[in-house]
């Protein structure tokens, strides 16, 4: 057996008894013994292959697989350029807290820096974005490695999934290889035996992370009955049940971002409208702000952390938390939801949360009809896609517009049971959605799987279509909200009317792209839907396949849709008051 073989079978094997169960491939030829190995274990039965052509997506998928899972993926690549494109994802699972595990393939140190074809300097080349990094050398036939190899995949997997720091996120693992690179699968000859321990047991036992207390924490969250839970992104979307429950436990109302999974919670629906009422927040201020999760929707959510009256605490699930306002007065570590029950039950300022309640009633009430007389619009497709998801549903929704289009239009009630919403809120760009929405969907094939994003947002990732016949392939539902360019920057600063005649050609990017024509290249189904029973229609069935549902909606009402719901809903609030 030659060593490239005999490492690469070595690495392979013990990711598979670590528990990785998907290994994604891009075609390289320094990385050829890794890929042969991962298809060897496709084959025996003991992991699922993804062949990607494009890094960047490749990246993206295994992001999406591990997203729901919490389990880690492997991406393996050649050297070069293709360690680079793995770059953008890296980035959205280390502030997005995903465990990702990155195989990649490099020349061998004597080849370094002399010019040699495709190579560059890997090592740690994602900086500070790693959780861990090592890099194997190249090698050799000689005894005592095996066990070096495995005993490496096992801290790599650790560090990963956030074991013992309780920081899950990517690990780079640099592979040195010499030729010859093709499959030597003959034992003879080598020096030790290269099975790992017997009955498929990994060869490092992990144990669950250690939970340590953040800076600050105390016993428990106090029972302060004025408390206004702000949910947030949450790197395991289970968790957001756990800290609603506590919430319903005090009788706390609660705002959220469309992130996580509910169990009917009393989520205030259309949250962002209602805290845009200031004359009403004025009179029904929270004495506390219990934050959870990354909050990065609504300006008006940062505008209510800065009230100096206002004390704000963060519940961390991880060892770091979010401040973007600096406005943090306490820092609670998730056990302190655990042991919180009993002593916040019920403590709530009664008069005050049936206000809350009843303003929620109002908003509703008022926005929801609004937000389904402008069909066709941004807002109006999220609340159709929404209302209409089937239980334990997944939905994936894109960074920009989908995602707050989503939060202002959506009334949790209304929402099926156990659904889940996920999507790239590390550092919320565009990138990889397509990828990242059908690794998810792969990595959950109990659920209905289901993607809301804009036309940009799609384009950005039409790679992420590039699936070969052997490839699996998942029962996803895209619908793509063509407003042929970029919405959300005419909800800005840059779209107020003033700036108009920069706008188009530097923020508006129309690019006229034929969607169905990118999805007939890509042999995608699709079909345009014209209304909103239509899309309530093709929402409510199963997902078979992978289906693109393309809504064509007018960019230039964005803006307007948005001040209207907001001086709709204070007008109705005041009304009420007055009542």
């Amino acid at each position: 057996m030659n060593p490239s073989t005999a490492l690469a079978t070595v690495l392979v094997d013990e990711l598979i008894r670590q528990g990785v169960r998907d290994l994604v491939v891009c075609p390289g030829s320094r990385s050829a013994p890794l890929a042969y190995a991962a298809l060897a274990a496709e084959r025996a039965g003991r992991a699922r292959l993804h062949v990607r052509v494009d890094e960047r997506s490749a990246a993206f998928l295994a992001l999406g697989l591990a997203k729901v899972s919490r389990q880690p993926a492997a991406v393996i690549t050649t050297s070069g350029t293709a360690v680079a494109n793995l770059h953008p994802a890296v980035l959205e699972a280390s502030h997005g807290n995903v465990p990702l595990l990155l195989l990649t393939a490099d020349r061998p140190a004597e080849q370094r820096g002399s010019g040699a074809n495709q190579t560059t300097d890997q090592v740690k080349i994602f900086g500070g974005m790693t959780r861990w990094f090592h890099e194997f050398s190249a090698p050799g036939d000689r005894p005592g490695q095996q066990g070096q190899w495995r005993a490496v995949i096992g801290r790599a997997v650790a560090e990963s999934c956030g074991h013992p720091s309780g920081d899950p996120g990517p690990v780079q693992l640099n592979v040195s290889f010499r030729e010859p690179l093709t499959p030597d699968t003959d034992p003879a000859g080598w020096s030790e035996s290269l099975n790992g321990r017997p009955h498929g047991e990994a060869w490092l036992s992990l144990r669950s992370p250690v939970r340590h207390e953040a800076a600050g924490a105390g016993p428990g969250i106090a029972p302060v009955p004025r408390t206004l839970l702000v949910l947030g992104s949450l790197a395991d979307p289970a968790r957001a049940a756990d800290i609603t429950e506590l919430a319903d436990v005090a009788g706390w109302p609660i705002i959220a971002e469309p992130a996580g999974m509910f169990r009917r919670a009393r989520v205030t629906p259309h949250g962002p409208l209602l805290l845009s009422a200031t004359g009403w927040l004025e009179e029904n201020l929270p004495e506390r702000v219990l934050v959870a999760g990354a909050v990065t929707l609504d300006r008006r959510v940062f505008a209510l952390l800065r009230r100096p009256e206002v004390t704000v605490e963060v519940v961390t699930a991880m060892t770091s938390w979010a401040d973007p306002v600096h406005a943090v007065h306490r820092v609670h570590d998730w056990a302190d939801i655990e042991r919180s029950h009993r002593v916040v039950a019920g403590c709530v300022d009664r008069i005050w949360a049936s206000r809350w309640r009843a303003a929620g009633a109002v908003v509703a009430a008022t926005a929801g009809p609004m937000v389904e007389a402008s069909w066709p619009s941004g807002p109006a497709v999220a609340r159709t896609v929404a209302n209409n998801l089937p239980e334990r549903a997944l939905l994936f929704v894109g960074a920009s517009s989908a995602v707050r289009d989503l939060d202002i239009s959506r009334e949790p009630a209304r929402i099926a049971k156990d659904v889940v919403t996920v999507g790239n809120r590390g550092l919320a760009g565009i990138d990889g959605s397509v990828s990242s929405a059908i690794g998810a969907a792969l990595s959950q094939p109990d659920r209905p799987a289901y993607a809301l994003m804009g036309d940009l947002t799609f384009l950005h990732d039409t790679n992420g279509l590039l699936i070969g016949p052997e490839e699996p392939r998942p029962d996803l539902t895209i619908v793509v909200v063509n407003d042929d360019g970029g919405a959300i920057f005419s909800t800005l600063e840059v779209g107020a009317p003033e700036y108009a005649g920069a706008f188009e050609r530097i923020f508006g990017t129309a690019t006229g792209t034929d969607i169905a024509g990118v999805c007939a290249a890509h042999h995608v189904a699709h079909r345009t839907v014209d209304t909103a029973a239509e899309l309530a229609d093709a929402i409510s069935a199963t997902p078979q396949g992978l289906t693109v549902l393309e809504v064509h909606v007018p960019r230039t009402n964005a803006r307007r849709l948005r001040r209207d719901l907001a001086a709709a809903v204070e007008r109705a609030l005041e009304d009420t008051s007055a009542d």
